[in-house]
């Protein structure tokens, strides 16, 4: 076992790519803003844009509304390496030329010429690192004459850049549904209507010719309907006068149908979709779950990952000791805290394999612990193998985690606690739709700790639903079944995190480890889309 940890932090040492410009031809997208842009000034407006491109299939509008240069900023940090020389270029197309682009590397540097319309043009920087460290680069833009308060810049394809991964596909989760109704001798007299559980008008129909069949057919969204059926006379559709009826269908199979009715008929079904994407290959681990969808999948997936080799809480000591160092970030070797990594700056501490292990601590820095994301109170303490399951306990600096203690994650509203790299303590954000403290991560591992809980609710399907009585911050978090597990508003939080986050080279090569060390694999890692295939996509 050891051997094997040895050759892959040696392989490991060589996967972090420096002086790459994430998100470099503006392909993804996050609420109107460019993924992994962290600097985007008030007097600029960016938005995705698919009619000038210079490669791929968007690029970047950027919209200079001021003539003030000191807030008309677009940027993001880069990695450098010492005595590495980076050629850092950006295409730039004018549309007016009342405006001039100016590269950023480390440092304004060389213009664009704005009298150039309508055609891309080049910016290009060779930078030498004279250190390890991490710079920005980007754009600013300058008003020349003629500017008229608000004008058109294009941007796209940095240099070197890397494209992210592409995003969660868009599953269409709605279910055909067909109401056919034949009418009766006074067909004048019937009407129908198809509500939503919230009495909002989905179809409807009347105006009819006697005798006489029609269909409409619509594609329904989950949720509950009722379809109520009217008939002013008082007599139905049948049978007195004619033989009318009514059915609904769902994907052809009839769910409603009637016809002998008084004043009115009402019914109400329930639809409930699932969704397979047809061409998605699992691979032969995840042979058993491949064309599922909903809970099945989730079913399949714990038979699959279920009954792991547990290597008990002392080993975990030594697979962190092995492989949760960084070889990601500044590329040192020293543990991999997840509340103390700071990805765009160095870190105020760093902690050592093993010598630096807990232990006692009154302060960050004092040393790291096992954290488990997962809180233990949730599933009753140290009960196994939930307790040393590796796939949701990271490393985490001792008294930060301490902070954390069992609170569910969120975002916070107004922090009480705010560590050295920004994690958050506090009460959780209105707009979560939870009232009480939660602990929020950085940005950077927002996906890798939502990716966890997926495994969590997975793995343990098969007791997750007896959790939620356990403590009063598990009764909040989870919903009490086997199947769901989290209740609506983590849930919506933990698939908004994980689609933010995508999967970083961090946490497939933590999986490739985690399975040698303990037979078994998070899928939702190996395959992100599967998160969506399970609990749905994300909900606007």
């Amino acid at each position: 076992m050891k051997s094997f940890f040895a050759l892959f932090i040696s392989w490991a040492a060589f996967s972090p790519a420096y002086a790459e410009i994430s998100n470099a031809g503006f392909e993804q997208w996050s609420d109107g803003q460019p993924v992994e842009w962290t600097t985007i000034d008030t007097g600029i407006d960016v938005n995705p844009d698919d009619s000038q491109i210079k490669s791929g299939a968007l690029s970047a509008r950027v919209t200079v509304n001021t003539g003030r240069q000191s807030v008309t900023d677009i940027r993001q940090s880069i990695s450098i390496l010492a005595g590495e020389t980076y050629d850092i270029e950006v295409s730039v197309m004018h549309t007016e030329g009342g405006i001039r682009a100016r590269l950023y590397v480390d440092g304004y540097r060389g213009y664009s010429d704005p009298s150039v319309t309508y055609q891309w043009q080049t910016l290009t920087y060779s930078f030498t690192a004279t250190a390890n460290t991490v710079i920005e680069t980007g754009l600013r833009f300058y008003d020349t004459s003629g500017f008229d308060g608000s004008e058109d810049v294009f941007i796209d394809d940095f240099m070197p850049g890397q494209e992210l991964p592409p995003p969660p596909p868009v599953i269409d989760t709605c279910t055909d549904v067909s109401i056919s109704l034949l009418t009766d001798r006074y067909a004048s007299e019937t009407s129908w209507q198809l509500l939503t559980s919230e009495s909002e008008l989905v179809l409807e129909g009347s105006g009819y010719a006697n005798k006489t069949r029609y269909e409409d057919t619509d594609c329904l969204n989950d949720g509950t309907y009722t379809f109520i059926i009217d008939d002013t006379y008082g007599d139905g559709i049948c049978c007195n006068y004619g033989s009318g009826e009514y059915a609904i269908e769902v994907e052809g199979e009839i769910i409603v149908s009637g016809g002998e009715f008084n004043q009115s008929a009402s019914h109400s079904f329930v639809i409930e979709s699932t969704t397979v994407i047809d061409d998605l290959v699992l691979g032969e681990y995840y042979t058993d779950a491949q064309g599922l969808a909903g809970y099945e999948l989730k079913t399949a997936l714990y038979e699959i990952i279920r009954g792991h080799d547990s290597q008990g809480y002392s080993a975990l000591w030594r697979f962190y000791a092995d492989v949760e160092l960084d070889f990601y970030y500044e590329q040192d070797g020293s543990i991999l805290d997840i509340y103390s990594e700071n990805p765009l700056a160095s870190e105020p501490y760093t902690f050592s394999s093993i010598s630096d292990q807990c232990g006692s601590y009154r302060a960050e820095g004092d040393c790291y612990n096992r954290e488990h994301s997962f809180p233990r109170n949730w599933f009753g303490g140290s009960r196994e193998p939930m307790n040393s399951d590796v796939h949701h306990i990271f490393l985490s600096d001792g008294f930060v985690n301490s902070k954390r203690g069992n609170y569910p994650y969120g975002e916070v509203g107004s922090p009480d606690f705010v560590s050295e790299n920004g994690s958050l303590v506090g009460n959780a954000d209105t707009s979560t739709n939870y009232n009480a403290v939660v602990f929020e991560p950085i940005d950077e591992f927002k996906g890798d700790l939502a990716r966890a809980q997926f495994y969590m609710a997975t793995r343990y399907e098969n007791i997750v639903g007896s959790w939620e009585g356990n403590s009063d911050t598990s009764n909040a978090a989870l919903d009490g079944t086997s199947s769901k597990a989290f209740e609506d508003w983590y849930l919506t939080l933990l698939k908004r995190w994980h689609q933010q986050d995508p999967v970083s080279q961090k946490e497939l090569d933590r999986n490739n480890a985690a399975f040698l060390y303990q037979g078994n694999r998070n899928p939702f890692i190996d395959h992100p889309e599967l998160v969506f295939m399970v609990w749905g996509v994300i909900s606007d």
